[in-house]
Formats: structure tokens, sequence, C-alpha cells
């Protein structure tokens, strides 16, 4: 299976928050963002310059989109990008919408999460600075 990726020109962060906490206001700035919730945790994912000191973050990462939509019957779409990713050692967020799936990377592995997923035999492109 080939995939096309979009690398998305911004840097994220991946924030944990307390399980009673309600969603902030920074949270929900960026045109990306996520947001889980489970009875342990409050996790936000967003561009890493709205997030404000003191928060608990795994900061410096870079985003991956894959060109979607994708239809809900394809299988093994996450292990083929997980995979290659896995075996040059780059560590993975992943982040699944309706539409398609997004893989966060560190910023200093993106070059080679790039190089390993186009050997894989994926499309990585950069998304062009004049679009949102």
């Amino acid at each position: 299976m080939s995939l096309t990726l979009e690398i998305i020109p911004d840097l994220f962060a991946i924030c944990r928050l307390d399980a009673q906490s309600a969603i902030p206001n920074w949270a929900i700035k960026s045109p990306f963002f996520s947001v889980s919730k489970t009875a342990d945790e409050l996790s936000i994912v967003c561009e890493q310059k709205d997030v404000p000191p003191g928060i608990k973050a795994e900061r410096d990462w870079r985003c991956l989109k894959v060109a979607g939509p994708l239809d809900f019957s394809l299988t093994g779409i996450l292990a083929s990008l997980a995979a290659p990713l896995a075996e040059k050692g780059v560590s993975l967020f992943a982040i699944s919408t309706f539409d398609t799936d997004y893989l966060l990377v560190k910023s200093n592995q993106l070059q080679r999460a790039a190089e390993a997923l186009k050997k894989a035999g994926h499309v990585v492109a950069s998304k062009r600075s004049n679009e949102k």
C-alpha cells in the first residue's frame, strides 16, 4: 500500500492535563488540534506556540498528514507507516480522525522519518506555505 503524506509546517506539543480539567482556550486556537479525555487524563495536541509555560508537555513534534479521506474498510494503514519508522528507530504519536490519520514525530527525527517512509514506498511532501 502506497500512501501520500504531507508535512505540516508547524511545531506541535503533546500536553497532559488532569482528567478533571476543562479544555483550555489556548488548546483550540490552532487550525489543527486534537483533544482526548479519559478517566485518567486530558491530552491535547496543538501548536507549540499556543501552550503556556508550566503546562506538562512534550514539545518539538512535527506532523505528517495522510492524504485522505481514507475508507474505513482499509486495513493496515497505520501498520504500513509505523513499521518502517520503528525499523529506523523513529518514535511516533498517531492521531486518527474520521477522514484520515496523522503521525507526529519529533522534529529532530523528521528527515529520518521521511526517508524511511519513502523507502517503504510512500510519498512524502511538504505543505506549501501559502496553503492552509
